[in-house]
């Protein structure tokens, strides 16, 4: 069983679940032929379209794939543009950097 997600996640997987709907009506796929070509059930597609917590992320990878969208995916967190990374890792630099000193070899 899934524990049911706080509100802010909720919203948010209903509205990726309205975007994959609305994808797939704009190319003008029923959900038996997103099903089909995902390789999955009707019942699937319906859960993903629903926004629902449970549904696996291959199924959203899936339906990308399908849509020609599959790079997306890669992009949501992209550590290149994540500022808030960034900043963290910037604020960990020292103030200043010192040179190394080159260590004279002793005479015996």
């Amino acid at each position: 069983m899934v524990a049911a997600p706080n509100l802010t996640v909720a919203r948010a997987l209903a509205a990726l679940g309205r975007n994959i709907e609305l994808a797939r009506r704009r190319r003008g796929l029923s959900q038996a032929d997103l099903a089909s070509r995902m390789s999955v059930s009707v019942s699937t597609v319906r859960r993903l379209e629903d926004g629902h917590p449970g549904t696996a992320l291959t199924y959203l990878a899936s339906a990308l794939q399908v849509f020609g969208e599959l790079d997306k995916l890669s992009l949501l967190l992209d550590t290149q543009a994540d500022a808030v990374g960034l900043a963290l890792m910037d604020a960990e630099l020292p103030s200043r950097i010192y040179s190394k000193r080159r260590k004279t070899p002793k005479a015996f």
